[in-house]
């Protein structure tokens, strides 16, 4: 799978602008990428829904691909909203999600990104993940997503309240993109 061929070939399928920057800005190179419709299946598992992704995305284009997905896990909900927090995004927003979360005294949480590579005969996968805390109130304009939200251990501010650079140097996104690397 290293193969330089392997990686002039190689998509990212995302069709989520933010996600190409920051995993460019991470790996330190210009990915291809593709954008592409792929079913999402409703799991809070976000192993089961980066590989899913993954094996779709290799069928369609049959070349190369590498997916990302992540998700944010409260622990006092024992794994949810895990992958389905795009939905509770969508749905009720971040401020929903607090609202929903104020009757719970643990606050802790973490975010987890997994990368999947296809190269047509084996999947791999790698994990990041950071724990830390949901914050009481949304702070910050910078990230995207529930970054408003998340603090992560060892900070006082949210993923949104630091400077891009900064974010990126602790996050759940670099752990799993930094470990993807050394696969390809």
């Amino acid at each position: 799978m290293t193969s330089k061929p392997f990686l002039e070939n190689l998509k990212f399928v995302t069709g989520n602008p933010n996600k190409i920057r920051e995993a460019q800005d991470i790996l330190g190179f210009e990915l291809d990428h593709a954008e592409i419709d792929l079913e999402e299946i409703q799991t809070y598992d976000i192993r089961t829904a980066v590989t899913a992704k993954v094996n779709q995305a290799w069928d369609i284009l049959k070349c190369p691909v590498m997916v990302e997905d992540s998700g944010l896990i409260f622990t006092s909900w024992n794994g949810l909203p895990g992958a389905l927090v795009k939905w509770f995004e969508k749905t009720v927003g971040c401020s929903g999600l607090l609202r929903m979360l104020k009757d719970f005294d643990d606050r802790k949480a973490f975010a987890v990104c997994m990368v999947a590579i296809h190269d047509g005969n084996e999947v791999r996968v790698a994990e990041g993940r950071v724990h830390g805390q949901i914050s009481e109130s949304m702070k910050g304009k910078n990230g995207f997503g529930w970054d408003v939200i998340f603090i992560p251990e060892g900070f006082s501010q949210t993923y949104a309240e630091m400077d891009p650079e900064d974010k990126n140097s602790i996050s759940h996104r670099r752990l799993a993109f930094e470990k993807i690397k050394k696969l390809l």
